[in-house]
């Protein structure tokens, strides 16, 4: 092996990539609509998702790299897509808040 991760390796952390996709998919629009949320606790869950979007796409680009299979490929798109859209709800909070 010359470093590189498994095959296995890869498909675990899109697995768990997936897991916390979800989780925030139900978390964060909650979590905007709470009256209680500051400006920089939206601005703390923007760069957050916008880092997992980031990192979900390098995982995508790998899965490509070591030709998975096109619907490994195409659910790694769509847990990438679901962060991106999670990141615009979060500007989309902060540009309301900002006025």
């Amino acid at each position: 092996m010359n470093g590189e991760p498994l095959l296995n390796d890869w498909l675990e952390i899109l697995r768990q990539q997936t897991e916390t996709g979800d989780r925030m998919s139900r978390d964060v629009p909650s979590m905007l609509d709470d009256p209680e949320i500051s400006e920089a606790q939206v601005r703390a869950l923007f760069s957050a998702l916008e880092t997992q979007a980031d990192f979900v796409e390098k995982l995508r680009m790998a899965l490509e790299k070591f030709g998975h299979d096109f619907p490994i490929i195409e659910a790694a798109e769509r847990l990438e897509d679901r962060y991106a859209d999670l990141a615009a709800s979060a500007a989309e909070k902060l540009k309301d808040m900002r006025g």
